[in-house]
């Protein structure tokens, strides 16, 4: 039997990377899927390449109404859901000195503000015992003076998890977070302006990752099925970190 059988599921940030792999990792696995994101070319794409069993939904989890109008189509649709993967996210590469009100706001926004909302406004639907991933990052671990901002988002993503779970626990519903380490999707152009870029930076990442590679979105996915899924049934407020040793060796 498909370890998702029959479970449906919101994938924020579904139209690209990680949650595009997961989402179709999901419907592999026998899920229905809501998928978000921001751009409506992308998930049509994203969409089509999953294939079924896949509603998209246009929408930024910084919104409030476009998070109360995604949950109003779960239930219409399909009533309840047992899953939620916080993955939408944005990064900026912007050091200390060089931030402004904005960038932090447009960063805090999305990844830490969406993230609780996401999470808060899909309570009424979530059925007990069902499972919540939010998706860190491996920079709440460590030091990296161009993401600072986004370091500090994931650290409040990686802290929600240790209150979350403790609070949902008694409905049975586990919360974990996955803290990918360097992956490679489409975030890594949004943090560059051309390939030599591109090519700098993944060299300088195969410096601190004993894999002596970047990891693949579909490797994350695996990690995010196994939290989602009743093989972590005994896991709740854990950091699954996904980075090919780079925090750990």
């Amino acid at each position: 039997m498909s370890k998702l059988e029959g479970k449906v599921a919101v994938i924020t940030g579904g139209s690209s990377g990680i949650g595009l792999a997961s989402a179709k990792r999901f419907v592999d696995e026998g899920a229905y899927v809501f998928i978000t994101g921001r751009r409506d070319s992308e998930l049509e794409k994203a969409k089509a390449e999953i294939g079924r069993n896949v509603t998209a939904v246009k929408g930024d989890v910084a919104n409030l109404d476009d998070l109360n109008r995604l949950y109003g189509i779960v239930k219409a649709e399909k009533g309840s859901l047992d899953i939620v993967v916080a993955n939408a996210g944005f990064v900026e590469l912007v050091t200390l000195a060089d931030a402004t009100p904005e960038h932090f706001d447009k960063t805090f926004g999305i990844n830490a503000r969406g993230t609780f909302f996401t999470v808060q406004k899909a309570l009424p639907l979530i059925n007990d015992g069902g499972a919540i991933v939010l998706v860190s990052s491996t920079a709440h671990l460590i030091g990296s003076p161009p993401h600072t901002t986004y370091s500090a988002t994931k650290a409040a993503v990686r802290s929600f998890a240790r209150s979350w779970s403790a609070e949902l626990a008694p409905r049975g519903i586990r919360v974990n977070t996955l803290s990918p380490g360097p992956i490679d999707t489409p975030i890594i152009d949004l943090q560059v302006e051309n390939k030599e870029q591109k090519d700098a930076m993944i060299a300088a990442f195969l410096d601190i990752i004993p894999l002596r590679r970047i990891g693949k979105p579909e490797e994350v996915a695996n990690g995010v099925l196994f939290l989602a899924s009743s093989d972590s049934s005994f896991s709740t407020g854990i950091d699954l970190v996904v980075a090919g040793g780079q925090t750990s060796v």
